[in-house]
């Protein structure tokens, strides 16, 4: 026991190495198997919004979520064990990027316990008070640190530099999106993604009943839901066309599986403004250094995207809203919104310097030194 106790010791001792970077390959695969770890959430979300009997913990949508942890913990935990047989110890045997999922692989685990003792003693909880259980909101915290990995793991590698490839992007895109399908899950109780062209026509065209605020509050929630991780792209990096597609592309995913993709022109309206967005990069440039561009950039998107919406469920449904405030302020409201969160996302304008930069600082990870936002020259 002595024995085992000092190899424990020894092995968590920090052997002192600068940690290294993983390539391309790695977190391409790492960013693969988050997805099906993502859309075996997908198909558990699913379940709870469409299935009128859940009776047990042990089911087939259970199996995809946790057999994707299984997968993905494991990659995470091989690039541990690659550096520990080449002689290195504690966290410089990490890749960069990876020490905060490795670290929430255990809590992820544990949660995943504490939610077959709460579904055991508690029942399956299938309307809104699903959101709020703790052993979920766990296990979604956790999931969060897995799945983002790729992002923390090229904000700094170097070989992404300030104006990547969107092939070497990927897996970073695919992480962050992943990772705000989690929010949106969360908050789905305000998410405008979820509603049906009919429904979001005939909200803005009563008053009474409570279906107009519920789709205004909805609408300002999916603003920041959607609009924040962009805008943390573009301090860091000059996106390349098409990453905006793509964090919309899995973004629609989530809302989806939940509404079994019944309102598809609705989601199929937030890839479009996806694409939109794109666009608006490629005009107007947004970057740390250019704040005018960047908050132009934060309140045009936001504005595009619900023009979009309401556009495509005024056509769907056959007839504008029949409230005019409505539908036209609501486009507005949403773009100042945008334009709210860009000046405080980037109130001053920061010029380019040459120093190397760390890891975002949420994740708890050494890393070179430097302001997390400053990019290299």
């Amino acid at each position: 026991m002595v024995a085992v106790d000092a190899g424990v010791r020894r092995w968590l001792a920090d052997s002192g190495e600068a940690r290294t970077w993983v390539s391309l390959r790695t977190d391409l695969v790492m960013a693969l198997l988050s997805v099906w770890f993502g859309v075996g959430l997908m198909i558990d979300a699913w379940a709870h919004s469409n299935l009128a009997e859940l009776e047990t913990f042990f089911t087939p949508w259970h199996a995809a979520f946790y057999s994707g942890f299984a997968a993905v913990s494991a990659w995470i935990i091989w690039q541990v064990y690659r550096n520990v047989r080449a002689g290195r110890s504690g966290t410089a045997a990490v890749p960069n990027g990876y020490l905060a999922g490795l670290l929430a692989i255990p809590g992820f685990a544990a949660f995943g316990f504490a939610d077959m003792m709460w579904h055991t003693f508690l029942g399956i909880e299938q309307t809104i008070d699903i959101l709020f259980s703790p052993s979920h909101l766990g296990l979604i915290v956790t999931m969060m640190l897995i799945i983002t990995t790729p992002l923390r793991s090229a904000w700094n590698a170097p070989d992404v530099g300030d104006r990547p490839r969107l092939s070497r992007l990927l897996p970073a895109l695919m992480g962050l999106g992943f990772g705000t399908t989690l929010v949106s899950l969360f908050l789905s109780y305000g998410n405008a993604m979820e509603w049906g062209a009919n429904s979001v026509v005939r909200a803005f065209s009563e008053l009474r009943g409570g279906g107009t605020s519920d789709l205004a509050t909805a609408m300002v929630i999916t603003t920041v839901i959607l609009i924040a991780p962009v805008l943390l792209l573009l301090r860091r990096w000059s996106l390349p066309f098409g990453s905006v597609t793509v964090l919309s592309v899995v973004g629609v995913l989530m809302p989806g599986a939940q509404t079994a993709f019944r309102n598809m022109p609705i989601l199929l309206t937030f890839v479009a403004a996806g694409l939109v967005g794109d666009l608006l990069i490629r005009w107007l440039r947004p970057s740390r250094e250019r704040r005018g561009a960047y908050w132009a950039y934060a309140g045009l998107s936001a504005f595009a995207t619900w023009a979009l919406y309401i556009a495509v469920a005024s056509a769907v449904a056959g007839h504008l809203p029949a409230i005019p405030e409505l539908w036209t302020g609501a486009p507005i409201v949403a773009g100042l919104i945008g334009l709210v969160l860009g000046v405080l996302l980037l109130p001053n304008a920061i010029p380019a310097q040459s120093s190397g930069t760390g890891e975002p600082g949420a994740s708890g990870e050494s890393g070179r030194p430097g302001d997390p936002g400053v990019r290299r020259a």
